[in-house]
């Protein structure tokens, strides 16, 4: 067989561009608590922004069974964190934990992008 009857196949990945978000480990494993309460393992967590609030953006964080174009991935011990496209330069470097003591329950998001948040800490600039 010669070199020109051989044909080389390559298959190509399409892989979801990664992000700068970071979910602790108390978080993920908050996530799974959740989803497996639910029942569902089809899910992922959807973190964004849109304009809103009292600074001008609000966070976004909630369930989602979609993965859109341009949506960024990553994994942390098998919890898939999604960020639209639009979302990514805000939330570069962000920290989603959880919390749970008296003062306070809940996920926390802490951007280092955020320049000025108001009180309520829903809404950031």
């Amino acid at each position: 067989m010669s070199l020109q009857d051989q044909t080389v196949s390559t298959t190509e990945t399409q892989t979801a561009p990664a992000h700068g978000v970071v979910l602790t480990d108390v978080a993920a494993s908050k996530v799974k608590s959740l989803l497996a309460q639910e029942g569902r393992d089809d899910l992922r967590l959807r973190v964004g922004v849109q304009p809103g609030g009292c600074s001008g953006l609000i966070y976004q964080l909630y369930f989602d069974e979609r993965t859109l174009d341009g949506d960024a991935v990553r994994d942390f011990d098998g919890v898939e964190v999604v960020v639209d496209r639009m979302s990514v330069p805000y939330l570069d470097g962000a920290t989603i934990d959880f919390s749970d003591t008296i003062e306070k329950q809940g996920f926390t998001i802490d951007n280092p992008n955020a320049g000025s948040s108001c009180a309520c800490g829903d809404s950031f600039s």
